[in-house]
């Protein structure tokens, strides 16, 4: 399979009738093989993102280019994608083997040919069985394989991928979601993949890129994502359960929460003088919490026990309010509703700009 890299330059989309646009100026570029998450709460923008390398949606300013092709004016058949969406489009009255093999009928590819790929793809998919089956007597589960089947057999130099797993129950997504990352590194083929589940996204993507109101906020690792948030937006977003997200008082050298004072280090103070901050926002993960014997003392509201580990929501005083902090214990924990506990310094604080930037960003 020919591969290919995507790349975005200031692709722009704005809606008739509307001014803000849907897409913003989006700059990207996706690594030959890579498989990147596009993900954000609905309305951010990113199936827009994923439509306009399709060709489905006009581009209003800049750029799309597959491989160094630009095919900003290309239409959609002649780009070598193919896509699979949420709902699978299968065609009720034919075989499976004829709905993943219809697209190469179109385009004329010989009989032999479209068997021998349709077997192929088959095997990837663990599908043999099935191949003469109507689609209605399929599962959900297998319906959507047999979709990626057709994406599959046309050896695109691009996947793309809309929410293909939203119509899965939990247990299916979980399981599908390791099949397709495990298909997509073996196939190899540069992937964009769009969801709005932060979790299918921290666990499939190489590196992902988080949309807010059509703009880009980071793309980096899963793992750079979790470290290092680069700003309010994308703390909240990324983690399940979400940050501990609080807007402290600057004191003497740090930030106090309740009876806490954070410590902050030289480049945030330096940049806290800087903008003259008298408030920044605190965010802390909450495995990053413990419960101790004195520290910001505070009252358990809820316990969510998960088995491995439990989530303690503590109501924490602080300036004339309550804060909620979430805690991460371990499973099977003593604690209950009602208890009065104490929550510690934490082992990892991010510092934030109340309008929203990291603080230590440089």
């Amino acid at each position: 399979i020919e591969m290919a890299e995507v790349r975005y330059e200031n692709a722009t989309r704005i809606y008739p009738g509307t001014e803000v646009p849907a897409v913003d100026r989006l700059n990207l570029d996706i690594a030959d093989g890579e498989l990147l998450v596009l993900v954000g709460p609905s309305g951010s923008g990113k199936s827009t993102a994923l439509r306009m390398l399709a060709g489905l949606e006009f581009i209003d300013d800049g750029g799309v280019y597959i491989g160094d092709r630009d095919v900003t004016l290309v239409p959609p058949k002649d780009r070598d994608i193919a896509m699979v969406f949420q709902n699978y489009a299968l065609y009720p009255q034919m075989s499976v083997a004829a709905n993943m093999g219809f697209a190469l009928k179109q385009q004329g590819v010989p009989k032999d040919e479209r068997a021998e790929r349709v077997k192929e793809a088959a095997r990837i998919l663990d599908l043999e069985p099935y191949l003469e089956r109507k689609p209605k007597n399929l599962s959900g589960g297998q319906r959507q394989r047999v979709a990626m089947g057709r994406a599959i057999v046309r050896r695109p130099q691009v996947f793309l991928m809309d929410e293909p797993l939203s119509n899965l129950d939990a247990k299916l997504r979980v399981q599908t979601r390791t099949q397709l990352a495990d298909l997509q590194a073996r196939l190899g083929v540069t992937t964009v993949y769009v969801t709005h589940d932060q979790v299918e996204a921290m666990t499939m993507g190489h590196r992902v890129a988080v949309l807010k109101d059509g703009i880009l906020q980071q793309v980096d690792t899963p793992k750079e994502l979790y470290r290092r948030p680069a700003n309010l937006f994308v703390a909240g977003f990324i983690g399940s359960p979400a940050m501990n997200l609080v807007n402290a008082a600057v004191t003497d050298g740090g930030a106090r929460i309740g009876q806490l004072t954070l410590p902050f280090d030289d480049v945030v103070r330096a940049e806290v003088a800087r903008r003259g901050l008298s408030e920044v926002a605190v965010g802390i993960r909450p495995e990053h919490l413990q419960l101790v014997t004195e520290g910001a003392s505070g009252e358990v509201i809820v316990v969510e026990e998960l088995g491995s580990e439990a989530y303690v929501h503590v109501r924490v005083r602080h300036d004339d309010r309550d804060e909620l902090l979430v805690v991460r214990v371990a499973g099977e924990t003593t604690i209950g509703r009602g208890d009065v506990v104490h929550v510690g310094a934490p082992d990892s604080v991010h510092f934030f700009d109340p309008s929203g930037d990291r603080l230590d960003a440089g």
